[in-house]
């Protein structure tokens, strides 16, 4: 039986990625199918060596999900139910996590990937590499078509083929899971937002099957780092608005969007501590001050950076984000460690320093690229935000390198934005996917 379900499930699986990847194919450039093989490729191949011989995190949660899995068929009605709660008792497993635990999440995650691979980890990690693979190729092409003034390369280059990403978002991973769903959401969303409406008769069916993989992606994405979902959910809502206003002959400019995006803001902030207590300033301020103490007594003998001065007030928090901030996107430093994977994110963090300089030269000349506005706004606040939320609660070097892979994609994406980088990728071949490059418009977009 279960041979025969993970039979069928693989059918299924195979039914539906050779017609997408046959559709991505399709109309590309040179340059783009090498990165769709180049990209695929080096995700599913991290993936499998991560799989094979998983450590920590990554070998917990997967026997979390072969303990789920195997209630699912000893015991369906008690494995729903352990899907649908918080605790799991089963083969002498006992344990009840927090009502918004991702480490459960991940488990019952596991336990449903277990039903295609019958268990094998190395099959997991394939798959959620896949996943991970197939949501930031599709957020990749949707900016290219939906802004075809901007450079196309960039979003190729910070989502599909920029190496930190790609290893981290891969294998059996909650990083995997994370940009995976994120990406896809936003690609749907920003295809809905900012490409023409479609028309027809089965125009009908394309929202119904738009919404349920919006509300199903957006799930997976807040149930696996809530505090990592919220502020883009809430700037996709923002951005939403922002739309509606426009065409409604509305918030042309940029300062009416700003007050629109800050309006947002405030409303979020005002709600999110009624609808959680997690969302309370001194709920949020001592669990940051915890998370980061247990982090460093972690650390001691391994790269890391300390505060001398961190409180758990909103005072304290803000006195340091300008300094977390930093560390988020410099740290480590070349030099800072002999060890192999130190010195691979020192030259990365050397290269995002040159790609800021080169950023920051633009916007001064007025040369900043043609991203709308809104979006370029909201893509800076979640970066930061983010940002701030690492630096403060992940001293330990190696362990930020691995969250902020979520941050990276977007932060990059905006660092090529400007006419400097774009010159330089359409000279990689890296301009439209169909390797024509698009005609420059007089104006940035608002």
């Amino acid at each position: 039986m279960r041979l025969a379900l993970a039979l069928g499930l693989n059918a299924v699986l195979l039914a539906v990625l050779l017609p997408w990847l046959r559709r991505q194919w399709r109309g590309l450039g040179p340059a783009w199918r090498v990165a769709l093989g180049a990209g695929l490729g080096a995700r599913l191949l991290v993936g499998a060596l991560r799989g094979v011989h998983p450590t920590g995190d990554s070998a917990y949660v997967q026997r979390l999900g072969g303990v789920i899995n195997a209630q699912l068929w000893a015991d369906p009605a008690a494995g729903f139910q352990t899907l649908a709660g918080n605790a799991v008792h089963f083969a002498g497993k006992q344990a009840v996590y927090y009502g918004l635990s991702n480490t459960l999440f991940s488990g019952k995650v596991l336990a449903v990937v277990d039903l295609l691979s019958l268990g094998e980890t190395w099959l997991n990690a394939l798959y959620l590499s896949l996943f991970a693979f197939m949501g930031c190729w599709q957020l990749a092409r949707t900016l290219a078509r939906v802004f075809p003034h901007t450079p196309a390369g960039a979003g190729l280059v910070a989502l599909v083929l920029w190496p930190s990403v790609a290893y981290w978002a891969a294998g059996v991973s909650k990083e995997a899971v994370l940009l995976g769903s994120g990406a896809w959401l936003m690609a749907l969303v920003l295809e809905r937002l900012y490409a023409p409406p479609g028309t027809g008769a089965g125009r009908l069916w394309k929202n119904l099957g738009w919404g349920l993989a919006v509300a199903g992606l957006g799930l997976l994405f807040f149930s696996m780092r809530y505090f990592f979902a919220v502020p883009l959910l809430g700037g996709l809502l923002a951005l939403a608005l922002v739309q509606a206003f426009r065409r409604r002959g509305w918030a042309h400019g940029r300062a009416a969007q700003g007050l629109v995006l800050a309006a947002v803001l405030a409303a979020g902030a005002g709600v999110a501590p009624e609808v959680s207590g997690v969302f309370r300033v001194n709920k949020f301020t001592s669990q940051v001050l915890r998370i980061y103490t247990h982090d460093l007594a972690a650390s001691a003998g391994r790269p890391h950076f300390e505060y001398a001065d961190l409180r758990p007030t909103p005072a304290g928090m803000l006195a340091n984000a300008p300094s977390a901030v930093l560390n988020t996107f410099t740290r480590p430093w070349l030099g800072e460690s002999a060890a192999p994977q130190y010195v691979a994110a020192g030259i990365e963090n050397a290269l995002l320093l040159v790609l800021l300089a080169g950023a920051l030269v633009a916007l001064a000349r007025g040369r900043h690229g043609r991203l709308p506005f809104a979006l370029a706004a909201v893509l800076v606040g979640y970066c930061l935000l983010l940002a701030v939320l690492m630096g403060l609660t992940t001293p330990n070097l190696g362990t930020l390198s691995r969250y902020r892979s979520l941050l990276l994609p977007f932060w990059v994406l905006l660092l090529l934005q400007n006419d400097y980088a774009a010159a330089v990728l359409r000279r990689l071949g890296l301009g439209a996917p169909a390797g024509t490059p698009a005609k420059r418009p007089p104006r940035p977009l608002a």
